[in-house]
C-alpha cells in the first residue's frame, strides 16, 4: 500500500510540474473545482488546463483583479469559513489568505475600484477588502438571510445582492446628500445649550447608504443587471420563476413562469439580447429572449449546471456542469455545445483574467 501511495504521489507531482511549465496566457479562463479545492487556469483558445492551484476548503466563487494578475476565491462552507484565498496568476501559486474575522460565509465576489467586494452570509453583510491596505475597510449589514451574490456598479454608487432564504433582492444606494453641520450638545459660547441630540461630525468613512429590499420569489439566487442598466433579472430556484425588477423604480414589473427549478445562475449575453439560466438538477441550459421574455431554447449541457461566464468578445458562454466534472462551451450564435473543459471535480465559479 505504501508503495502504491508513493507511486501515486510521484505521478501527481510530475503531472503538476508539466502543467505548471506553461505560462498564464494574456487572456485566461479561471475555473473553481469545489471537490478538488483547486483553481484551474485554462487557455480559452485550446480549452486546456495550464495548471491547478490549491485554494482551500469549499471554494465557490472567483474574481480576478482588473490587471489580471491576482485571483480572489471565496471559501464558503455555508458559513463555516471566513477566508478569501488569493492566487498569483503570473507565478501560478497561492499567496497568503485573507482572514475576514467575523465575516463568515463569504460567497459572491466583485472587483470594482481596485477593491474586492464580497457577501458574508454568516454575518448577513457585505464587505470590501482593500488589497493595498491589506484590510477590510468597509462593512454594511443587509438584515437579510443568506446574502449570496453581489453586483457593484462601476461608479460604486450602487450595490445589488440576492438574499436566498429571504426571497429578496437588496438594492443599496450611496447617499449623495451632504451631512448636516456638526452640532454640540454642550454649552455654546453664550453659555446656553444648542439643543437637539448630539451629532458627531460627518458621515463614516464608508459613507451613508440606503437599502431598498425588494420581495421577489423563493430561493432568489442567480441574477444579473441588463447591459443597458435598466432591469435586474432574478432566478428564483424554489419557485422556478424569474423576477424582473425595474432598476430605477426598484419594483418588480413582471414575474415569468420560466420553469427553471433549482436555478443557480442567470446571465445576460453581452449584447443584452439573450438571458441564460443554469439549473443544478436539470440537464439543460435555459435560454430566453430578453425583449419578448420568452424561452427560445433548452441547450443540453449535462446532468446539471451552475456557474455561467460570458467570453469578453461575446462569442461563447462557459457553463460549469458540476455533476459531470466539466465546463461546457456554448456557441452563442448557434446555441450549441461546441466543446468541454476538464477542469476538475465539481466545477462551479468562473472568472476571466486579462493581463494589462
Amino acid at each position: 500500500m505504501k508503495k502504491l501511495t508513493t507511486i501515486w504521489l510521484f505521478s501527481y507531482l510530475a503531472f503538476s510540474t508539466v502543467l505548471s511549465s506553461q505560462t498564464t496566457p494574456a487572456e485566461a479562463l479561471l475555473v473553481l473545482a469545489k471537490q478538488d479545492h483547486t483553481l484551474a487556469i485554462v487557455d480559452p483558445t485550446t480549452l486546456k488546463v495550464i495548471t491547478r492551484v490549491p485554494v482551500g476548503e469549499d471554494p465557490h466563487e472567483v474574481i480576478a483583479s482588473a490587471d489580471g494578475k491576482t485571483a480572489y476565491v471565496s471559501n464558503y462552507g455555508f458559513g463555516r469559513y471566513d477566508t478569501l484565498a488569493v492566487v498569483d496568476l503570473a507565478q501560478q501559486k497561492r499567496s497568503p489568505s485573507i482572514n475576514l474575522g467575523p465575516l463568515y460565509g463569504p460567497h459572491g465576489l466583485a472587483f470594482v475600484g481596485g477593491k474586492v467586494w464580497f457577501t458574508a452570509e454568516g454575518a448577513k453583510a457585505i464587505g470590501r477588502y482593500d488589497p493595498d491596505a491589506k484590510k477590510v475597510d468597509w462593512i454594511l449589514g443587509t438584515g437579510q438571510n443568506r446574502t449570496h451574490m453581489i453586483f457593484v456598479a462601476d461608479d460604486r454608487q450602487q450595490i445589488i445582492t440576492t438574499n436566498v432564504a429571504s426571497g429578496t433582492v437588496s438594492i443599496i444606494d450611496r447617499m449623495t446628500t451632504a451631512p448636516p453641520p456638526p452640532m454640540s450638545s454642550g454649552p455654546t459660547p453664550a453659555g446656553k445649550s444648542s439643543g437637539g441630540p448630539p451629532h458627531f461630525g460627518s458621515a463614516a468613512p464608508g459613507g451613508d447608504w440606503n437599502e431598498t429590499v425588494v420581495r421577489v420569489g423563493n430561493g432568489s439566487e442567480g441574477f444579473d443587471v441588463s447591459p443597458d442598466g435598466k432591469e435586474i433579472w432574478v432566478a428564483n430556484a424554489q419557485d422556478g420563476t424569474i423576477s424582473i425588477i425595474d432598476r430605477a423604480h426598484k419594483t418588480v414589473i413582471e414575474t415569468l413562469s420560466a420553469n427553471v427549478p433549482s436555478a443557480n445562475r442567470l446571465k445576460f449575453t453581452l449584447d443584452g439580447k439573450l438571458v441564460l439560466v443554469s439549473m443544478l438538477r436539470e440537464p439543460d441550459l435555459a435560454v430566453f429572449n430578453a425583449a419578448t421574455r420568452k424561452e427560445i431554447k433548452r441547450v443540453p449541457v449535462g446532468h446539471g449546471s451552475a456557474g455561467i461566464l460570458m467570453q469578453p468578445d461575446g462569442g461563447r458562454a462557459f457553463v460549469a456542469c458540476s455533476p459531470d466534472n466539466y465546463v461546457a462551451v456554448v456557441d452563442l450564435k448557434s446555441l450549441e455545445v461546441v466543446g468541454h473543459i476538464d477542469a476538475g471535480r465539481g466545477p462551479d465559479g468562473l472568472a476571466w483574467a486579462s493581463w494589462h
